[in-house]
């Protein structure tokens, strides 16, 4: 057998996704036999699978004879022993080691040594998985994302024993089924799901520090980052329930990793039966007839500057710093550095991060952006209010603000004008490193470098796995390219420095790409 695409194919399991990846196979030219033990669940899986083809030529993503020549390449077969002349094997069974052990054991005497026997498993380690076959060097992951026609990626994993030519098969296989594939080390989560733990995890911290509301949390995290859907929307959309037994899944293979530590907050949801979209009520309620939530209202129109705020002192370095110059000369106002001569009071003092070397700022309202710091830490007892934005500003149509006790209603109304006159929505959080949004995706992207350092996946497959397989809308690590690693790295330590917990530690990786 050579280490092309697999011409015969079997899948074992006949459910949701085992006749998604049976469709998908069908597709590829590949002669395809579908196995599972339960007659009625057979007959509903291949019955699917035909279904699922014919709306692709009703799309127009087949021809009516593409669909036709796909449907006559597969074969509903009542037992195991009828998959011995395929070359890959893919298994949908339940998720459970027992199962899969017992029936990679049985797919050992029967498939050629040759064959390569795959696992969709999304939560088990491979290398586990490999343990119930004789040849564990033959068997890899092959994790297939939800709906698996509709989805691009293709995670490919290695497991300890898994042999380069294995792997090769699952890779093109999995590119003669059209799918962007991605390699991943074995692990907790594999690469992809591992990478966007901090995007749930993190929200429930925000919202257990009471830093936001739920509706505001992800309300920001699409306004402000350009996610299609916020953490806590996505948690309802996959189960609660599910999500809560996948973070308990991590922390206990991970042996008590502190940054997959789970959520009480999730405990109490899933005890009370909360689950989500399936039971009609999560951390949203969908039992009545509108929507679960208004819609993101429209940027607001730009607007001059009021009259005698026309002068914007903005000091620091940085992309967020050249790119809030570039929007606030745009909308109209006169922009000085702290080195420009100083004619007059500036109606604002916009401080992006550390300035060191520039003059003392004097004048107008100041607003501090909490990168590396609280408001608190950084302008204490202070009169300052503080925000947050991520680059690239112009794709933001929102921006954080927060203030302390001491915080002037002057600077307030102040910075909620100036914002609005660059067309950004504001939102009102409390007082934290990084706000609402620095925190979740700077802990994502500190993941990401976790991930990479250790080998897990290369840093074009997590940015190409998050994009396809999470919908971010754009690479962690390249995100972090044009945020700055610099700036990742000062909201974390602002975070360890406020906290002193590890989930807040950063990666060393991230530490070496911030030099």
């Amino acid at each position: 057998m050579s280490s092309g695409a697999a011409q015969t194919i079997g899948v074992v399991g006949a459910g949701t996704m085992g006749a998604g990846i049976t469709q998908l196979a069908c597709r590829s030219g590949a002669q395809t036999l579908l196995h599972d033990p339960v007659a009625e669940a057979l007959a509903r899986g291949a019955e699917r699978v035909r279904e699922g083809l014919a709306k692709e030529a009703e799309k127009g993503k087949l021809t009516a004879e593409q669909a036709r020549e796909a449907a006559e390449r597969l074969q509903a077969v009542d037992s195991l022993e009828a998959l011995a002349p395929c070359e890959l094997v893919i298994e949908a069974a339940p998720e459970r080691l027992d199962i899969k052990h017992e029936l990679y054991g049985r797919l050992s005497g029967i498939v050629s040594e040759e064959c390569v026997l795959a696992s969709n498993t999304s939560s088990l380690p491979i290398t586990a998985v490999a343990a119930g076959a004789s040849h564990p060097e033959r068997v890899v992951g092959m994790h297939f994302f939800n709906p698996a026609p509709l989805m691009r990626l293709l995670e490919v994993i290695a497991g300890v024993l898994s042999s380069e030519r294995a792997l090769a098969v699952a890779d093109a296989t999995g590119a003669a089924m059209g799918k962007d594939v991605i390699r991943a080390g074995d692990g907790p989560g594999f690469l992809v799901n591992r990478c966007n733990r901090p995007f749930g995890l993190e929200a429930l911290r925000l919202l257990a520090d009471r830093i936001a509301d739920i509706p505001t949390i992800d309300r920001i995290v699409r306004m402000g980052g350009g996610f299609r859907m916020g953490p806590f929307e996505l948690s309802d959309l996959v189960g609660v329930d599910t999500g809560f037994d996948v973070a308990k899944s991590f922390y206990e293979l991970s042996f008590g990793e502190p940054r997959w530590r789970p959520s009480p907050i999730q405990a109490r949801q899933v005890a009370a039966g909360l689950h989500g979209r399936k039971t009609g009520r999560g951390y949203y309620d969908y039992s009545g007839n509108g929507p679960y939530r208004p819609a993101d209202p429209e940027s607001p129109q730009a607007a001059a500057p009021a009259v005698g705020e026309g002068l914007v002192v903005i000091a620091g370095h940085g992309a967020l710093a050249e790119q809030l110059r570039e929007a606030t000369r745009n909308a109209g106002y006169e922009v000085h550095t702290p080195h420009d001569p100083q004619t007059e009071l500036p109606a604002l003092i916009v401080e992006c991060g550390e300035h060191d070397g520039e003059p003392p700022l004097r004048g107008g309202p100041r607003l501090v952006l909490c990168d590396r710091g609280s408001l608190a830490s950084l302008d204490p007892g202070g009169p300052s209010v503080g925000f947050y934005a991520l680059p690239p500003f112009d794709r933001s149509r929102l921006v954080e603000l927060t203030r302390s006790e001491s915080s002037s209603p002057a600077a307030a109304a102040r910075a909620e004008r100036f914002f609005a006159a660059l067309g950004k929505h504001v939102e009102w959080v409390g007082d934290a490193p990084g706000l609402v949004l620095g925190r979740i995706v700077c802990q994502v992207i500190n993941e990401c470098a976790f991930a990479l350092g250790e080998g897990v996946g290369s840093a074009e497959d997590i940015d190409t796995g998050m994009v396809l397989g999470m919908a971010h809308p754009r690479g962690p690590i390249a995100w972090a390219q044009e945020i700055g690693f610099d700036h990742v790295l000062a909201v974390l330590e602002g975070l360890w420095d406020e906290y002193r917990e590890e989930r807040y530690r950063p990666a060393p990786s991230l530490r070496r790409m911030s030099v």
